[in-house]
């Protein structure tokens, strides 16, 4: 990857030999394995195992959850917040793990769309929950960095599952409690 840098920083004009350039290709492929970590873990072990019994079936709801990603179109930053909410059917996630699914997911090349689905699937899928849904909201580098240069859009994309599908009611709960 050092040497791929090295030939970009050239590509664009640079000299990765100057003082301030010399360990960015060390620097930059450092970043990127972290940017990336995604890639390197599942489910199971984001989850480690925090997954309690619980008797209670009323919503949970993990609010702004901060999370940073890149876009695979243009390998540039977006950023922004994801509300989750799950109805459980017996088992409950630790609550810091409800943010460390997002950061799985988030921490691999992306699209908005695609995350926000399968956070929703893996919350779905490792609860076995009667429903679950998912509401992110990003600004995307991609859009105000270049392109049309839109500085102030927001991107909104929801995924509902089981009864947050279904369920007219429970879906305007979740989305009347997020805001």
């Amino acid at each position: 990857m050092q040497d791929e840098i090295k030939s970009i920083l050239l590509e664009i004009g640079e000299d990765p030999t100057r003082q301030g350039l010399v360990d960015t290709p060390k620097r930059v492929e450092k970043a990127w394995h972290f940017l990336t970590r995604g890639y390197k873990q599942t489910l199971e072990e984001v989850v480690n195992g925090a997954l309690f019994d619980a008797t209670s079936d009323d919503m949970v709801i993990v609010k702004d959850i901060e999370f940073f990603s890149m876009c695979e179109h243009h390998m540039l930053p977006f950023f922004g917040k994801c509300d989750i909410g799950y109805i459980p059917r017996g088992k409950i996630l630790g609550v810091s793990k409800v943010a460390r699914i997002v950061d799985m997911f988030a921490r691999r090349l992306q699209i908005q769309e695609r995350l926000t689905q399968q956070i929703s699937e893996a919350i779905m899928e490792i609860t076995g929950a009667e429903g679950v849904g998912v509401v992110i909201e990003a600004r995307h580098l991609c859009m105000q960095m270049r392109g049309v240069e839109k500085q102030h859009s927001v991107m909104t994309t929801s995924s509902m599952v089981g009864s947050f599908r279904r369920e007219l009611a429970t879906r305007n709960e979740f989305t009347r409690l997020i805001r």
